[in-house]
């Protein structure tokens, strides 16, 4: 989960606003695994982005984000796929999508296999098909595709941060791949 704080009338807080609520309050996520399907809607790709982390070091991760205040969850993950991926991804995001899981970000580890040091925080995460050109965005180093297979390796899944590996497996589960 990274984010760059930006403009109040934007919908965001400042940073001393966002640390406040971030030591009262949990806060609500969305995260999202592209995907790349075939002519049958079977998967045959997985997208991760490697992303450097605040502590340097350089990690795979999912697309992740932040739902502002009065914004609807379809389109937090909208935003954060073309922030991630680039305007020409074209995700299919369903008109009421469903979460796959749901998963609870907590400061202190081993709470849950989901850890976040800033925060509580409250994820719904989903699997999303995106079908046009996909360009690492903003603080999105490079994107990967991993075949199923790929993705499930152990080495794959150690470069993952903060427990996504846990969501990447129950999003394979959930897929059926």
């Amino acid at each position: 989960m990274t984010e760059a704080t930006t403009l109040t009338d934007a919908g965001w807080l400042s940073r001393e606003e966002m640390d406040s609520a971030r030591e009262r309050l949990p806060i609500l996520y969305v995260d999202a695994v592209p995907v790349r399907v075939d002519d049958h809607g079977a998967v045959t790709k997985i997208g991760l982005l490697l992303r450097a982390g605040e502590d340097g070091q350089i990690k795979r991760a999912l697309v992740s984000g932040r739902v502002l205040y009065h914004e609807r969850v379809r389109a937090a993950l909208l935003r954060h796929l073309e922030k991630d991926l680039g305007p020409l991804a074209l995700p299919r995001v369903p008109v009421s999508p469903q979460p796959f899981t749901i998963a609870e970000y907590f400061p202190t580890p081993g709470v849950t296999p989901f850890h976040d040091p800033r925060q509580h925080a409250v994820s719904l995460a989903y699997v999303v098909p995106v079908e046009g050109d996909c360009e690492p965005q903003q603080d999105a180093l490079e994107l990967t595709w991993f075949t199923p297979d790929e993705a499930r390796d152990p080495g794959v899944l150690a470069e993952l941060a903060n427990g996504q590996s846990h969501l990447l497996v129950q999003a394979l589960a959930h897929l059926g791949v």
